[in-house]
């Protein structure tokens, strides 16, 4: 379905406002509502392209800047070495408290726009993929999508760099899709092997599906992208998300 994707809003959150920017279909209706975490490197094209693919299948999508607090409004880190650079620095240097205050102020967010229904999910790319996991801890949110979650593993996320979230597993009560390439440097076999068994230890309601893949195989600039898997995450996501939040309303 046709989408707008010029709006923007700047949400209150206990570091600054957060620019988020939302994609929605242009139908008068109510949709149910995702969040999209990007990258380090922010709302790049490949993060609006695929914000306006879900938001095409019937959801409102609301994608914040992870570094909000770091970076001026609109920054966008460019995809080389400088780049993921200054956004790895940037992962360590904010605090976990952050991050997840700016989850619950963009899923309020949702909650209150006249365009959702007030069903959640979450989606997430590399940091963000660990963003969405967090997220998915929050008790409204009834379905997450993480693609190759970086540093779950490790404890990599945020100031001192140990957080918790293998920890709080138990406080994810939606679904989860866990989606990963085996051939990712930054998630290796032992790596994922740890959070696969502590999902099942906690009890977790959750998939697990590996391809023959990079870091980054979603995104659609570079050499790493496959777009046959690509194409194949996206169906599962978008079923996932149809199934758990339902269709668009009156």
């Amino acid at each position: 379905m046709t989408i707008t994707d010029i709006e923007s809003a700047d949400l209150t959150t206990s570091t600054g406002p957060m620019r988020t920017y939302v994609f929605r279909p242009v139908a008068g209706r109510r949709y149910p509502g995702l969040v999209l975490y990007s990258e380090i490197f922010q709302v790049t094209g490949p993060i609006r392209r695929m914000a306006a693919m879900l938001a095409s299948h019937g959801f409102v999508v609301a994608v914040p800047e992870v570094f909000h607090e770091l970076e001026p409004t609109g920054t966008v880190l460019a995809y080389d070495e400088a780049g993921a650079a200054r956004g790895n620095q940037h992962k360590i240097t904010k605090a976990l408290s952050s991050y997840d205050d700016d989850a619950r102020a963009v899923l309020d967010y949702l909650v209150l726009s006249p365009h959702c229904t007030g069903k959640l999910g979450v989606v997430g790319i590399c940091i963000g993929g660990h963003l969405a996991f967090r997220a998915a801890m929050q008790p409204d949110v009834l379905a997450t999508a993480c693609f190759y979650a970086t540093d779950i593993h490790k404890r990599g996320l945020g100031q001192g760099t140990h957080d918790d979230s293998l920890d709080r597993i138990g406080k994810i009560t939606g679904e989860l899709l866990m989606i990963w390439g085996r051939q990712d440097p930054h998630i290796p076999r032992e790596g994922r092997a740890l959070i696969s068994n502590a999902l099942s230890d906690a009890g977790a309601y959750f998939q697990w599906h590996e391809f023959n893949a990079a870091h980054a195989f979603m995104r659609d600039e570079g050499p790493r992208y496959d777009p046959a898997a690509a194409r194949m995450c996206y169906d599962m996501t978008l079923e996932l998300f149809h199934r758990r939040l339902g269709e668009g309303g009156t």
